[in-house]
């Protein structure tokens, strides 16, 4: 079995991804994009609880990685177009997940996303973000409905933790761009100094 890397929300899709890949048998560490000031201590609560729970399940130690995402926001915030601003986020928070792989060693990055469902879930949005990476990335939700992710969330128990009330990502534009390309977002990110930026975050990553 390999070693991965999941991306973690405190939201529904993430932990059933996680679960699969854990029963799998795949050795996980987890990588938390921490958004504050632009939403409260929820999501952090929740993936620690969502942890607790799969560590109990599968006996597996899944290291937690919390790394610093709101000056990120701020800095895109100031500096880009604000239509693109969620895939921008998403590029940043594959870089900062694959920094953390290549420190344990790890050979994947994995995600909760599910083709379609929110604005930076688009074919295109995804790979625009994707491409801002080298490992693989896999996806085991890929094809589930949110239906399908529910009733898994539900049977394994963590469906009552990710819809604990909290406060939604404040940094969402009014009008996210669901079809980006390539070209577009590289231009977009000329503005900013990506290498500072994710240095900076992974200096200030915590382990939990």
């Amino acid at each position: 079995m390999a070693r991965g890397v999941m991306l973690m929300s405190g939201g529904i899709d993430s932990p059933v991804a996680l679960h699969y890949l854990l029963r799998q048998g795949h050795e996980m560490y987890a990588v938390h994009l921490d958004n504050r000031p632009f939403t409260d201590d929820s999501p952090l609560e929740k993936i620690v609880d969502h942890l607790r729970l799969l560590r109990e399940r599968y006996a597996q130690a899944i290291p937690l990685y919390v790394l610093p995402h709101g000056p990120t926001q701020v800095t895109l915030m100031r500096s880009t177009d604000r239509h693109v601003g969620c895939v921008l986020c998403r590029r940043f928070m594959w870089r900062g997940a694959e920094r953390i792989a290549e420190r344990e060693r790890a050979t994947f990055l994995a995600t909760g996303e599910a083709l379609g469902q929110v604005a930076s879930q688009t074919l295109s949005n995804m790979r625009s973000a994707t491409a801002s990476v080298q490992l693989p990335i896999v996806r085991p939700l890929i094809g589930f409905d949110k239906a399908e992710i529910e009733a898994v969330a539900k049977e394994i128990g963590t469906y009552g933790i990710s819809t604990r009330p909290g406060v939604c990502c404040q940094a969402v534009p009014d009008k996210p761009a669901t079809r980006t390309d390539l070209v577009q977002i590289l231009r977009e990110e000329e503005r900013v100094d990506v290498e500072q930026i994710l240095d900076d975050c992974v200096r200030r990553a915590v382990v939990m």
